[in-house]
């Protein structure tokens, strides 16, 4: 049962990949669209084996900033949380504030950041950072105040404090909403990198993107975004594993077992 299940799940997806797949292929190959301007999967697969090197070489600094970019974000946004979870005065100064700094263009802020910290790591971690700073607050947030307020109440007519009552009812219940925002946020996390390395660095894959886009190689552009594009489902599929080890009453309750 559980395998007929995972087989209707997957082969709808799949068969619609492959067929968007040939209908690409098709309009490639037979001059509907200049080959130059949109190569056939089949080109693209090719420079991408050739150029395997290259690409593995960019692709390495831009997994390493999203790993560290994402890493101090929920680091951070652990700590803002749980600080505005415990004080409602701030809550109510800070958190207009973090909602307002997702109206920052990072297509302004990119290259600020790059002028004040350089053309290394720092600027795309800060970045990375950045872009998935606000769905781990909110998604921290609202696991805490997803707790049962019976429990809270049954904890508090036995004396014990608030910091007692975060750790055994407020801190668990904000598990299922930790893992959906870190599987949303952990999808930015790549684009943030690259968006960084394009605004200015020294390797990664939005430096290899633009240097074939500046001698009008469009197979290795499309190239270089299959693998940023693996490397956003793989780290997808670590959140996702992850969820399972660590949540696995919700895959019970959703009647995935």
């Amino acid at each position: 049962m559980a395998a007929r299940g995972l087989a209707s799940a997957v082969a709808p997806p799949l068969l619609a990949f492959f067929l968007l797949l040939a209908i690409w292929h098709t309009v490639s190959t037979v001059g509907l669209v200049p080959a130059d301007m949109l190569p056939s999967p089949v080109r693209i697969a090719t420079v991408g084996v050739a150029e395997n090197e290259a690409l593995l070489h960019h692709a390495v600094p831009t997994l390493l900033a999203t790993l560290l970019g994402f890493s101090l974000s929920v680091t951070v946004a652990f700590v803002t949380a749980t600080l505005l979870d415990f004080s409602a005065p701030l809550r109510r100064a800070i958190l207009p504030l973090v909602v307002v700094s997702q109206t920052l263009p990072m297509i302004a802020l990119a290259p600020l950041v790059v002028l004040w910290f350089g053309f290394g790591l720092l600027p795309k971690v800060l970045l990375v950072a950045f872009v998935t700073f606000f769905p781990m607050v909110v998604g921290f947030l609202r696991g805490f105040s997803s707790a049962d307020p019976e429990a809270e109440h049954l904890l508090k007519s036995m004396g014990a404090s608030r910091v007692t009552i975060f750790r055994m009812i407020r801190l668990p219940a904000s598990t299922v909403s930790f893992f959906s925002a870190l599987r949303i946020s952990i999808t930015y996390a790549v684009v943030g990198a690259i968006f960084a390395e394009y605004a200015g660095a020294v390797a990664g894959l939005g430096v290899y993107m633009q240097s074939a886009k500046n001698v009008f190689r469009t197979d290795l552009v499309l190239a270089a975004v299959v693998v940023s594009s693996l490397l956003t489902l793989v780290l997808y599929g670590l959140a996702v594993l992850l969820e399972r080890l660590f949540v696995p009453w919700l895959r019970i309750e959703q009647g995935k077992l």
